[in-house]
């Protein structure tokens, strides 16, 4: 296993290398890309290679991959838009990205049960601390749609619990 880890993450440097040197190279092909709007791709991209490594046999590089993928996609968003003060109550959404990566490795594993369970609480404690933060630190305003929607979420989090419970 560990053998195998160490194969994938070789293989990953590497694509990573030569896709810089072919930006250094090739003149052409940098021209096309505007690394200061695409830079968080990059983390996506890393991200995204550690979950390939989960999906080809190594179930452990689904929480860092889901954790790095995830930050990627919030700094790809703050880049575009230019709202990074969204980091006041964004940080929030890592405990999910967390459980997103378990929910993949448990079911990589052949424990779906078990991954909904850790995963979807952790998910459900992300989104309520980000609505929260956001409520309070992001001006989101409306105080008025804020306790529908955790409602909506507990609600959500009560029925994914039952089907779990009923499945076993």
């Amino acid at each position: 296993m560990q053998k195998r880890g160490s194969i994938i993450g070789g293989l990953i440097l590497i694509g990573l290398g030569l896709f810089f040197l072919a930006l250094q190279m090739i003149p052409g092909l940098a021209v096309g890309v505007r690394m200061d709007q695409l830079w968080p791709l990059i983390v996506v991209g890393v991200g995204g290679c550690f979950l390939l490594g989960a999906f080809l046999g190594a179930p452990g590089l689904a929480i860092p991959g889901s954790i790095v993928g995830g930050i990627g996609g919030l700094l790809y968003y703050q880049n575009l838009t230019g709202d990074w003060d969204s980091w006041a109550y964004a940080w929030a959404l890592i405990l999910g990205f967390v459980g997103v990566g378990i929910m993949i490795m448990h079911t990589l594993d052949g424990h779906v049960r078990q991954g909904i369970g850790a995963g979807g609480r952790l998910i459900l404690i992300s989104l309520t601390l980000f609505a929260v933060f956001g409520f309070f630190l992001g001006g989101w305003g409306r105080s008025d749609l804020l306790w529908p929607a955790v409602l909506i979420v507990l609600g959500l989090y009560l029925l994914a619990k039952s089907v779990v419970r009923a499945g076993k």
